[in-house]
């Protein structure tokens, strides 16, 4: 049976709590349970319960409704994917202290899925700013923090991380324009791999400061005595030049 498409007229979105809009000249609200409470609409007491019992079970819960009452519930859930407790577990093992999940959900929603996931916290029911403070509250806590999200509202977090990562194609084009890494293909392993990259890549530039800076010194104290030929300060200045290639090309080596 198809569906019937109806024309919405005067569409307005508010962050963070739903959308309003006019259907055949009546009007329509979509939200959360605290957009009908802000506009004093009643909600029945076994609507409350199904909507919580909804809740604890990783559901997020939306409401039809208009200015008078509730016409119905929506009830949708985001599907774990099944790497993303082994990613945690990866990143765990890697060194990362902490990790958090900052959402817009209801808590009840919210805490259902971090025990699934297996996060350390879940800091729930949060715009766009409130996000914002989380992360900026965490970077006065810890040395680095990383900030994983695809949405608008992830953007002001990802600006305020030491390290923004953005899912390519789910995205949105404000998060993957904010984030500093762009996870092209959605894939979560990548995370994991990329912190491993980075460090080995950190620990090897220092090597080749090192190594530069020693032959370099080296070179500089042959002077002195007056043994510094030409041919000595050639192999010198090659050879650092080499070593560093050779000692780069270790970066290879690091597999996802």
């Amino acid at each position: 049976m198809p569906y019937k498409q109806l024309e919405v007229n005067d569409f307005q979105a508010m962050t963070g709590k739903g959308v309003r809009g006019e259907i055949a000249g009546e009007e329509i609200w979509i939200g959360n349970r605290q957009l009908f409470e802000d506009l004093h609409v009643g909600i029945a007491d076994d609507e409350i319960e199904r909507i919580e019992w909804l809740q604890e079970k990783g559901n997020t819960v939306m409401i039809v409704g208009n200015s008078q009452r509730t016409l119905a519930l929506l009830a949708v859930a985001d599907q774990v994917r099944e790497k993303s407790i082994h990613v945690l577990s990866r990143l765990k093992e890697l060194g990362i202290q902490h990790t958090f999940m900052l959402t817009g959900d209801h808590r009840v929603t919210a805490r259902a899925i971090g025990q699934e996931l297996g996060v350390d916290e879940v800091k729930a029911e949060l715009m766009p700013e409130d996000k914002l403070t989380a992360v900026q509250q965490l970077r006065t806590s810890y040395t680095r923090v990383g900030m994983v999200g695809d949405g608008v509202n992830d953007a002001p977090a990802l600006a305020a991380s030491n390290v923004g990562f953005a899912m390519g194609s789910a995205g949105t084009d404000t998060a993957l324009e904010t984030a500093d890494v762009a996870l092209m293909g959605d894939d979560l392993d990548k995370i994991p791999y990329t912190v491993s990259l980075s460090r080995r890549a950190l620990t090897i530039i220092k090597q080749n400061i090192a190594l530069s800076l020693g032959l370099k010194a080296i070179a500089l104290l042959l002077v002195i005595p007056g043994w510094l030929t030409l041919w000595i300060a050639i192999l010198a200045d090659m050879g650092a030049t080499l070593l560093v290639t050779l000692n780069s090309l270790r970066l290879l080596k690091v597999k996802k």
